[in-house]
């Protein structure tokens, strides 16, 4: 995918960060990207890529018309954000949102009959490997997703939808699903230590244990029932373990209830 003109990214932020750094890496020309970011910190890091850097929209040439303008700002601030961009760039111009929980609905009311993109992209786009989902609004035409994919594409994977209100469920599972996995990491690390051993063997197993399982789980043919199954001899360690996690108490309904409330935390972001 080579895009067919500038592209402006609103944010520098973690995940604007990433998503230049991997655009740059790939699609784009550093002449190509201009990144929209109040921050000096926050611009200081991204100087790096090479990329134009202005402090606010009205700094932006009239004359750029983008291909695609990239909202990668918090929800709480998108409403404050997105009217600026109203009218901004070429007539074909696809707006792109990666904001979790911020409707088509809203950006619409604030930018009009535009072409739409939502995406949810995770935080392993900051290595490549992260996983995203899209959406696009019926005035995306088939180019524009072509590009909104190439952009997310050099990230990590991409996978659409088409039924916007699913945008919810994925961001309870990819999008913030990584931070379950620390979290996993963090507690077998503790468990160990609670076991007898070293803090830093502990911390080194348990990473390694969940970075090399991942990375088995994404290579093997088998899923993740079957490969847990292949490690788990009967009567073994592993069934002792198993019958605590898979308890009726165990991790399937704790994680039930934590995408739950994260997909209903999506939805609330939305003022209504």
């Amino acid at each position: 995918m080579t895009a067919s003109g500038p592209i402006v990214l609103v944010g520098g932020g973690r995940m604007g960060g990433a998503l230049a750094a991997g655009w740059l890496r790939g699609p784009l020309d550093a002449a190509q990207l201009t990144v929209v970011e109040p921050d000096d910190g926050v611009a200081e890091r991204l100087a790096p890529l090479g990329a134009d850097r202005v402090r606010e929209p009205g700094a932006l040439p009239v004359t750029l018309n983008p291909a695609a303008i990239i909202f990668a700002v918090k929800p709480q601030v998108m409403a404050d954000v997105v009217p600026q961009y109203a009218g901004f760039g070429a007539p074909d111009c696809v707006h792109l949102s990666i904001a979790a929980g911020w409707p088509s609905a809203l950006l619409e009311r604030d930018l009009g009959d535009v072409p739409i993109v939502r995406a949810m992209p995770n935080t392993p786009a900051a290595i490549g490997e992260g996983m995203t989902v899209a959406w696009a609004n019926s005035a995306a035409s088939r180019d524009q997703k072509v590009l909104c994919e190439g952009l997310l594409r050099a990230v990590g994977a991409v996978s659409w939808i088409d039924d916007e209100s699913h945008m919810d469920a994925v961001t309870a599972v990819s999008g913030s699903g990584p931070a379950y996995v620390f979290l996993l990491a963090e507690c077998l690390a503790e468990a160990a230590v609670e076991a007898g051993l070293p803090a830093d063997l502990a911390r080194l197993l348990a990473e390694r244990t969940v970075s090399g399982a991942g990375a088995l789980l994404a290579q093997a043919e088998d899923d993740a029932g079957q490969l847990r199954r292949n490690v788990t001899s009967p009567g073994g360690t592993t069934e002792a373990a198993l019958s605590v996690l898979m308890a009726a108490d165990g991790l399937s309904p704790l994680m039930t209830r934590a995408v739950h409330a994260a997909a209903e935390r999506s939805r609330a972001l939305a003022p209504s």
